[in-house]
This record gives structure tokens, sequence and C-alpha cells, in this order.
């Protein structure tokens, strides 16, 4: 049978964690909802600069780079994403308070009490997220038993505004962009908080793993693209900006330690499924295998409630193969946890597949014969257990 995951066993280059760290703690300073990712972008293209990674925009901001590998076909793209969750001013309230809705899914919960920066047409203003019932000294037990919903939040903004007029005088008006504080918080034994670790810590990821390979001096196998997409969290992601080289494609993303996972906070996670199906076969145990081989720690799952940039391409009509792998944390789309081990797993997992053979060489065609096709099962691995074989010169015979 062809073993398309075979592969020598090379040593991989050392990781710069502290340039991971300082990369993550400036993106996360950044603020990207999604529609306002400009800043990300500009910052991330100024790291492939100083890498001297040569890199293409698209018109609304996604970046491709190019590793240049020893042959140019059948090509890879390695994925993150730069957009991050956020708000919109939806109504300015009698009140002198903001209605708001959610950019991308996440719960209103996790948005009561955080601290935020409204981008109005000429500036920026302060605010806080709030309950519409806040003070016990005022409303007593109704703050406990009040719904949450986004219908049940608003912002107070920090102005002297009691009322419409003096938030329109402020410059306020619908449709301002709103984004949320981060908090990180990187503790001494190797754990990280902060919102938006989703994707942030896995850009940092990427961009480390692209430093390893320039500072190692190591040329890949075939061209590897990074690529940074901007609009993820709202579904479409990386359905723009590939193109008809690339072959294989290898998201990058938070992957959720909770009961009823396989994830760790200390280890890269393999996934198999996501609620868009199943990963190739072929590019996911391709990654099992290199994880195992280079001794790196992982887990595989499957993610119910979960899509990615793989998602996306594969839905815009790009044949390609995909995959998807993550940083274990705790907590997606709140206050999430991950820690040290499980962004140095995920960033050796992705030079591993930069210097690894493609999966099939016959890839480099979009279309071909059956010469040099994967094979995942041998039709003598198919007999089941007890059952006769087919009649000689039956149809079924004739297929075995």
């Amino acid at each position: 049978m062809n073993d398309p995951i075979a592969n020598p066993i090379m040593t991989l280059p050392p990781i710069d964690y502290a340039y991971l760290e300082e990369t993550m703690l400036q993106l996360l300073a950044i603020p990207s909802p999604v529609g306002l990712t400009d800043a990300a972008v500009r910052y991330t293209a100024g790291r492939f600069e100083a890498l001297g990674i040569p890199y293409e925009i698209t018109r609304r901001g996604a970046i491709r780079a190019t590793l240049k590998g020893q042959a140019a076909q059948p090509a890879r793209a390695v994925v993150a994403h730069l957009d991050t969750l956020g708000a919109m001013v939806k109504s300015l309230k009698p009140n002198g308070r903001l209605e708001i809705v959610p950019i991308g899914h996440w719960s209103a919960r996790f948005a009561e009490g955080g601290r935020l920066t409204i981008f109005t047409d000429h500036g920026q203003v302060r605010g806080t997220c709030l309950p519409l019932k806040t003070s016990g000294h005022a409303f007593g037990g109704e703050i406990d038993t009040q719904p949450v919903g986004w219908e049940h939040v608003e912002v107070r903004v920090d102005l002297p505004a009691e009322d419409r007029a003096a938030l329109e005088a402020a410059g306020l008006n619908v449709g301002d962009w709103i984004a949320f504080d981060p908090q990180p918080e990187i503790q001494p034994d190797g754990y990280i908080n902060s919102r938006y670790l989703d994707d942030k810590a896995a850009v940092a990821v990427l961009l480390t793993a692209c430093k390893a390979l320039v500072d190692a001096g190591v040329k890949p196998p075939v061209d590897v693209h990074p690529l940074f997409t901007i609009t993820e969290e709202v579904g479409s992601g990386a359905s723009a900006a590939l193109h008809g080289e690339i072959a294989e494609m290898l998201s990058l993303d938070i992957s959720i330690a909770a009961p009823g996972q396989n994830t760790s906070e200390h280890a890269a996670t393999i996934c198999m499924q996501d609620m868009s199906g199943p990963f190739d076969y072929h590019l996911t145990h391709k990654l099992i295998a290199l994880a195992r081989d280079h001794g790196i720690a992982h887990r595989r799952d499957i993610f119910r409630y979960y899509r990615s940039d793989s998602a996306a391409a594969v839905e815009a009509g790009n044949d390609i193969r995909t995959a998807l792998v993550g940083f274990g944390a705790d907590a997606s789309h709140a206050q999430e946890r991950t820690h040290r081990d499980a962004l140095e797993a995920l960033t050796r997992l992705v030079i591993a597949y930069m210097i690894s053979e493609p999966v099939a060489r016959r890839d480099c065609r979009s279309m071909g014969s059956l010469d040099g096709f994967t094979e995942q099962l041998c039709p003598g691995d198919m007999t089941v257990p007890n059952t006769p074989l087919p009649e000689p010169g039956s149809f079924l015979s004739r297929l075995r």
C-alpha cells in the first residue's frame, strides 16, 4: 500500500519563544474586531519585512507570504486569522448609553463588565459594558435574576452623557466599532490568560515558525504560503487569498479543553472533524505521524460546535486537502487561557509540517490519472470477519 505520510525524520530548528511571546502581546494590544483589522495587518506585514519574507496583501487586507521551497508545487498554505470578536453600536439610547450587537458569535455574559474602546468617525471613546441593572443598592436581587443576552446589556460611555443628544454631540454614531480590552496576563509557571488568544496566539506561532526556518536557513521541500485572514470570526476567512498552486492547507486555531473533549492546555490538538465534517485523511494522519516522530505533545479531538478557515476555503470551491491543528486552551470566546507548553508544541508541529514532504506529489496537478493517487485501505483489508468471499467471476470478486 502507498504510504503518503512516510518522511525522513529531520531535526527541527529551535524556537525563539521570546519572539513568540513578544509578538503575541503586541498583537493583543492592537484592536482588530472583524472589519477593523488594518492595524493588525500592517503590524504583521512589518514582521514579515523584518524577517525578509516576501508577501502580498489583498484588497481588504488578507496577507499571503511565501517561503520558497525546493519546488514550487504542490504548494501548501498555513493559515491563522488576525480578526477577533467585538461589537458594534446599534443605537444611541435616551438614557445616554449605547445599545450594541456582537461582531462574531459570542455570549453577552462574557461581555458584562468588560472595559472597551468605541471607535468613532473622528476618535476613540472609552466605556464599560454593563447589564441593564447593575447596582445592587438600587435593584437588590433583580441583578441576579435578569436575563443574559445582548438585548440585556448596554455600554456606559466615559462622557458626561445623559441623553441621546449628548452622545451625538460627542461624535458617537450607529455603526461605530467596539473593541473589548484583552487583559493579557502571563504567569511565571507558563499560563497565559487573555481575550483573543483566538487567534492571535496562533498568529504568533505561525510567525515564530517562519522565523525558525529563516534563522536556520532551512528551505522547505515545496513552497509554503503563510496566510493571514481577516474575516474568520464571521465565517468567510480563507475563502479568498488562495491560488491554484496550493494543494494543502493547514489551519491554526484555538482548540478547546472542556468536559467531553480530549484536548489539553499543555499540548497541540490535531482535529479529526468539526461541524463542517472530517478533515483530509492523509494530511491529518501525516500530522499525527510528524507529532509522534518528533516527540511533540499532541491530542486528537473532534469539535461539534466549531468551524475554521479550512471550511471557508473548501466551501469557496477550492480543491485542496485541509487539516486543523490548534493550541489547547480553556474558555473560548471568553476569558481564554492556554499554556506555554501548548504554544511550543503547536510551533514545533507547524515547523515539522513545513519542512516535510507533501502528502502526494501528484497533487501538483488539479486533475490526473489514478497513478500516484493516495490509498487509505487496500481491498484485502476490507474483508468483514466471518463473511464468505464472493463467488469466482462475480462483480465483487473482480473488484477484489
